[in-house]
């Protein structure tokens, strides 16, 4: 493979969109600071959510009038709740209701109703910084490929620079 020139940097100290259209993420430099960098395929904010798991591994979504219809795609992020933590991922949705919808994670074991997430068109990659040395991620291969942009979630986090191309 012969090296790529066309490589561009973007720079974030707050949540925010890193790059617009179809691109390819190649690497990562996270700040440091004990938090956590969400990467999004996005070109909006994602939306907080809360949820339950129950010990079958299905997750209850709850967003007011979330719009969403059954087998659509939808990339969550899931914080620590009572009993653990869901997996974060992309999603199909296999049941909805007025302000509910489920999806299957690939764990199992019950979680309490109330904990916090965050869902957006699709979900990237997910980093927890538990250090206070910025250090650099390689993304292997080609890069991890985003279709509609780069969205960046910091949480705690001070800042990110993502090398796209």
């Amino acid at each position: 493979m012969a090296m790529q020139y066309d490589v561009q940097s973007a720079h974030a100290n707050v949540s925010s969109q890193m790059v617009v259209g179809r691109t390819r993420v190649k690497g990562i430099v996270l700040g440091g600071a004990a938090g956590t960098l969400n990467l999004w395929d996005a070109t909006k904010a994602p939306t907080a959510v809360t949820y339950a798991r129950s010990a079958g591994g299905v997750i209850t979504i709850t967003k007011n009038a979330h719009g969403y219809q059954v087998g659509q795609k939808v990339g969550l992020t899931f914080a620590a709740g009572t009993g653990g933590q869901a997996t974060n991922g992309n999603y199909i949705i296999l049941t909805v209701a007025t302000n509910t919808y489920t999806v299957q994670d690939i764990n199992t074991g019950a979680i309490t109703a109330g904990a916090n997430a965050n869902e957006n068109t699709r979900w990237m990659f997910s980093v927890d910084n538990a250090d206070t040395v910025p250090y650099n991620i390689v993304v292997p291969g080609e890069g991890m490929i985003a279709d509609n942009g780069v969205y960046a979630q910091l949480v705690s986090v001070p800042s990110v620079e993502i090398f796209y191309g």
